[in-house]
């Protein structure tokens, strides 16, 4: 799963740059949505070519992933930069219609503004990126101000928890980390239980937290 901004620039000048991509295998799919720097260079071309990539993208829509007799809703919505565009504004109700009122829902949102109303809407676990985990400490409560106090790391937010990826790349407008390393996560989810919770695994800073599980 891929919370957006996978790029920094045009098409032409940045498609070498995500081909190794093309490699990615997952055995329930490789999902991706759009991040706010995706509308800023060619919003509808970068979408093709990341569907050219192997990557489905989920843009205000949902899919069931179905294993072992139990399901699980993976939604994904826009990103509100959209707002500024023609283009579709994020609606977690148009990703939603149609779902399996019975299954857990993941959504995949790529800035956390929005997560009070996907929690008041049902979502079990949303999965956000966008800040770079606020690149410098220090600098990361200013960046959490600014995005409803949310900056990296797990968050209670009502019934859902929300993970915040601090992504694997930098920014070119500001090329610095500083105690806010990049970030792979591996998220697993377990049947809801007392005992059973979501762990979350993130090998490049050897991090782990637990949470409700958000799956059965």
């Amino acid at each position: 799963m891929v919370t957006g901004d996978l790029i920094d620039g045009s098409f032409d000048a940045r498609r070498a740059d995500v081909e190794l991509l093309r490699g990615l295998r997952a055995k329930d799919g490789v999902w991706v949505i759009p991040g706010n720097h995706e509308y800023f260079f060619d919003y509808e071309a970068w979408m093709h070519h990341y569907a050219s990539l192997g990557m489905q993208v989920l843009a205000n829509d949902h899919t069931v992933l179905s294993r072992d007799g139990a399901s699980l809703v993976l939604a994904g919505v826009t990103d509100l930069s959209a707002t500024r565009t023609r283009l579709p504004a994020p609606d977690l109700a148009a990703a939603l219609d149609g779902a399996p009122s019975d299954a857990p829902i993941v959504l995949l949102d790529h800035q956390p503004r929005n997560a009070p109303q996907a929690a008041a809407q049902g979502v079990a676990l949303q999965l956000s990126g966008h800040t770079h985990g606020g690149m410098v400490l220090g600098l990361d409560r200013l960046v959490a101000r600014a995005n409803n106090g949310f900056v990296s790391g797990r968050y209670q937010v009502g019934g859902m928890t929300l993970y915040f990826n601090n992504g694997t790349a930098l920014w070119p407008g500001f090329a610095l980390r500083l105690g806010r390393p990049p970030e792979l996560t591996r998220i697993t989810l377990r049947r809801a239980s007392p005992l059973d919770g979501l762990t979350v695994h993130s090998p490049a800073t050897s991090a782990r937290s637990h949470a409700p599980a958000a799956a059965g």
